[in-house]
């Protein structure tokens, strides 16, 4: 499997492109802020081709190029339906009202097609299966997407802003709940082992193993079986 991916813009959400390998189509995970310039070189040097955009959730740096990237791409974008108005109100995200008094004046849209996500469904797309889990707590509709181990590499996880080396999303926000995460990082991320790469939404790459033993938010958690670990 292929992973590329790059900070973008202000936020420095790190956007991902996934695919089987170079040469064969892709799915883009998180376009955040000028993400697109960052996006194509990507795609020139692997020679993919974008079937895809996948949203861990709705926050504005992890969807700010969204739109213009789907529609440059002709490709749809897939979110969970909790945070879907998060993409044409993204000041709803921080409890700002109307976009307009936080980005002066900017506006934004939902792609023209936009799919919607459930629980355990696996997405089937460009060679790849990634398994969604609803991981509610950092918004209400954070999600996580995973691939499956093979021979030659571990379970993936692309984790958004739920876990990241050493800390975990804030809960602060709108619809934001400390409880709420916590009971997602027992499911989601504490019942895979401990060689899962864990990809997250900021910073750099960790793994389950590496977080279980040393991050602070999880020293007191222990893992809860969800009902859709397997693929």
């Amino acid at each position: 499997m292929l992973v590329a991916g790059f900070p973008a813009g202000s936020f420095a959400a790190n956007c991902y492109l996934v695919a089987p390998a170079a040469g064969e189509e892709c799915v883009i995970i998180d376009p955040g802020q000028d993400a697109e310039a960052g996006i194509d070189e990507i795609l020139r040097e692997h020679r993919l081709k974008p079937v895809a955009v996948l949203l861990t959730h709705g926050h504005l740096d992890h969807v700010w190029s969204v739109a213009p990237v789907c529609g440059a791409k002709d490709v749809p974008a897939y979110i969970h339906p909790d945070d879907r108005d998060l993409l044409t109100d993204p000041a709803k995200g921080f409890g700002l009202g109307a976009g307009q008094q936080l980005f002066g004046g900017l506006t934004f849209s939902e792609p023209d097609d936009v799919k919607e996500l459930s629980d355990g469904v696996v997405v089937e797309l460009a060679g790849l299966r990634f398994t969604v889990d609803h991981a509610p707590g950092h918004t209400p509709g954070s999600v996580t997407f995973r691939t499956p181990a093979t021979q030659e590499l571990p379970d993936v996880i692309f984790t958004g802003d739920l876990l990241f080396a050493g800390s975990i999303g804030r809960t602060d926000l709108p619809g934001g709940s400390y409880e709420e995460i916590l009971k997602s990082l027992s499911r989601v991320c504490l019942s895979l082992p401990d060689e899962a790469a864990v990809l997250p939404g900021h910073g750099e790459q960790t793994t389950i193993g590496r977080e279980r033993a040393a991050n602070p938010f999880l020293a007191d958690l222990a893992p809860t079986d969800g009902p859709n670990k397997g693929f």
